[in-house]
């Protein structure tokens, strides 16, 4: 394993091991408290240009799953079609790896995928400057490339861009399964439980890319999905949206970035956490009542749900820091919200989302 160095963009230096792929990379270094998932993690187009941290010390044990596809063109256990993350950071990487569905090691993945892993890193000492300073831009290097040093940007990229479809793709139920609607997914970087999730509900998916009008196409609900980056960076959909609200009362239903992006079509600002959310024990009440869930999380920026329009209202809100969750049309059937209730990885306490989603289509 060679020598590397994390420098942050406050000169802080971290220092490890090389365990994946040899090359320097750069971008916004983020922390992930969940114990499990890595695989999922990874493959979340979410975590397009970030280096991500993983708290739980001990990572790589279980290996990776076989990276194959379904007949519908889905992951079998992925959540997309590759690596999104640009590097992940981790305390104990295990070289050893036993599971009943382990193909190949973490390591062997991240090689095969050109993605840089470290290794022997404080992570707890690393979350402590990131919870304290805010998530940072930072650099893995590599001790004996000192001249070596990559560049790259995080605010004002439009991650959505890089990571969305190019062109319409439609997933239909499983053979002998009644299709019953016809749902317009707009692709933010979605992940594929997402889909999964709607096709099992007896949904025909039509997946469009982010900034694709289909206003004038023939559907039953709208499905904004979750994303990479700033949805500031997002107009063109956001301007989409309204186009479709003022055109009809169908359904709509956001995941995350969904949520971000229905939020500013209703009027609202949104605004950067300070290290956001990523974890599988977020907590959630349901605003109106003393139900509390617990969610799978993963992003960076949040909804000013004091800004929304008259018309709407907050849905969940966030137990632990009182940042917004969710929203809902008071009278039309508009309603998203900021974790993940297809939850891959994670807990599945609100999977009930889709069926109420399914329920108004």
């Amino acid at each position: 394993m060679r020598n590397v160095t994390l420098v942050l963009n406050d000169g802080t230096k971290f220092h490890g091991k090389s365990f994946g792929y040899d090359a320097p990379v750069a971008g916004e270094v983020v922390f992930n408290t969940a114990m499990m998932g890595y695989p999922e993690s990874l493959t979340d187009p979410s975590y397009a240009g970030q280096l991500m941290v993983l708290t739980y010390p001990l990572v790589g044990n279980y290996g990776v799953p076989p990276f194959t596809f379904e007949d519908n063109g889905l992951p079998t256990f992925m959540e997309s079609d590759k690596i999104y993350a640009s590097a992940i950071i981790v305390a104990d990487y295990s070289e050893k790896n036993s599971h009943w569905n382990s193909n190949e090691s973490l390591a062997d993945w991240l090689k095969r995928e050109k993605v840089p892993g470290i290794t022997g890193i404080d992570t707890r000492e690393l979350t402590k400057v990131l919870r304290e300073h805010g998530v940072m831009m930072g650099k893995i290097l590599f001790d004996d490339e000192p001249d070596n040093i990559p560049e790259a940007n995080y605010e004002g990229v439009n991650f959505v861009d890089q990571v969305s479809v190019k062109e319409i793709i439609t997933y239909k139920p499983a053979e002998g399964t009644s299709i019953n609607k016809k749902v317009v997914l707009v692709d933010c970087g979605v992940k594929a439980n997402i889909i999964r999730c709607l096709i099992k509900r007896g949904c025909e998916v039509v997946r469009v890319p982010w900034n694709y009008d289909y206003t004038d196409m023939e559907f039953d609900g709208l499905f904004l999905a979750n994303g990479p980056g700033d949805p500031d960076m997002c107009e063109d959909a956001v301007k989409i949206i309204r186009k479709q609200m003022e055109k009809s009362d169908k359904p709509i239903c956001g995941i995350c970035m969904g949520n971000q992006l229905l939020s500013k079509a209703a009027g609202a600002k949104i605004y950067k956490l300070k290290y956001g959310h990523r974890s599988h024990n977020q907590p959630v009440r349901m605003v109106g009542t003393e139900k509390c869930f617990v969610t799978s999380q993963n992003h960076g920026y949040a909804v000013d749900a004091k800004t929304l329009g008259a018309d709407w209202e907050e849905l969940f809100v966030n137990m632990n820091d009182g940042s917004n969750e969710g929203i809902r049309h008071k009278t039309k059937p508009w309603f998203s919200s900021q974790f993940h209730p297809e939850a891959c990885s994670g807990p599945v306490d609100t999977e009930f989302m889709f069926d109420k989603f399914v329920e108004t289509l």
